[in-house]
């Protein structure tokens, strides 16, 4: 049994159950453990390690300080060398957060390969590793181990979301010399994503949500990665992907009559907020109980107020809580 999955015992947490309080991946804790020296102070009987309450409050401090942009290893030496307050003694694992302070600003390190990937996971690394060697088994490989251990969501936000960013700034400042790795990589995601969905759930009336790019637009993972998060959860999606013409976009929601309609810009010259609103407006349905969908935009291209009648979500957490509430009333 790994150490993600077996159940504490009197001696203390698991790997598994200290890096779920602490918001984080195991592979982080045992990288930590490993390379600063934070692991725990005692050690039981067995392969499995057991953290104490002082133990995940070192690890507690690790997190704080990486998150004002403390170097890791120098992090690490203040986390090993500051004691607990004495006036408030170490958290029982009851209490102790479930989340730790999101970096604001994360100190670079690279990939063995040139990517300024930040403090990121270790995962991000071999992905990085794989895509520019142009390996495709050993990248199928990485990017399901990371969906199957954190979840569509979780991997896609903090594990191929910073390696997509990775190699497009690698990609901007190196005279386009990696835009066979961005294309290889962005591929080798989607397949990943099908792969780890599972089958489209049934249609019920006036619960089935509408993904599409606007016109003009071709960046479709993060629908891609949306429709399957929501797949997950049962939830009937009408995948469109990309540059939707505006009169089909419009046959589409008259035609399946959705609880709501995502549409993705990825720049703010494609993002239509004409098109959102009269989307927004629409109706079907008996009078008396006609009803309209919900207009989500997502993407950077939305930047700035929501239009009238729509919403714009934090995240994509945010736009899976808000459909999920939507389309299950």
């Amino acid at each position: 049994m790994s150490e993600s999955t077996e159940p504490a015992g009197p001696g203390g947490l698991t790997t598994g159950e200290v890096a779920r309080r602490l918001g984080v991946a195991p592979t982080t804790v045992r990288t930590w453990d490993q390379r600063y020296g934070l692991g725990p102070d005692r050690h039981t009987g067995g392969r499995h390690r057991r953290w104490t309450p002082a133990d995940v409050a070192r690890l507690e401090r690790m997190c704080a300080l990486t998150a004002t942009g403390i170097p890791p290893a120098e992090a690490a030496r203040l986390a090993r060398e500051t004691p607990a307050p004495a006036s408030a003694p170490a958290a029982p694992p009851s209490v102790l957060p479930r989340r730790a302070p999101a970096p604001q600003a994360a100190p670079a390190s690279r990939a063995g390969s040139g990517l300024r990937l930040g403090d990121a996971r270790q995962e991000c690394k071999g992905i990085a590793r794989a895509a520019l060697r142009l390996d495709a088994a050993a990248l199928d490989r990485l990017l399901l181990d990371a969906i199957r251990e954190h979840g569509l969501v979780a991997a896609w936000t903090e594990v191929i979301v910073p390696t997509l960013q990775a190699v497009g700034r690698k990609w901007e400042s190196s005279g386009e010399r990696y835009v066979e790795v961005e294309h290889f990589l962005s591929w080798h995601v989607s397949g990943a994503l099908r792969r780890a969905a599972p089958d489209t759930a049934p249609d019920r009336p006036g619960a089935s949500v509408v993904l599409a790019c606007v016109p003009g637009d071709n960046h479709t993972l993060a629908l891609e990665v949306l429709s399957a998060a929501l797949a997950e959860r049962g939830i009937p999606v009408r995948m469109f992907g990309g540059a939707l013409p505006v009169e089909s976009l419009i046959a589409a929601v008259r035609r399946t009559g959705p609880a709501a309609v995502a549409l993705w810009a990825q720049s703010r010259a494609t993002a239509s907020r004409p098109l959102a609103q009269h989307v927004a407006a629409m109706e079907w349905g008996v009078r008396g109980a006609r009803r309209s969908p919900l207009v989500l935009t997502l993407g950077p291209g939305w930047s700035g107020r929501p239009a009238p009648g729509t919403a714009r979500p934090h995240g994509l957490a945010d736009a899976v809580q808000a459909l999920e509430g939507l389309a299950t009333r």
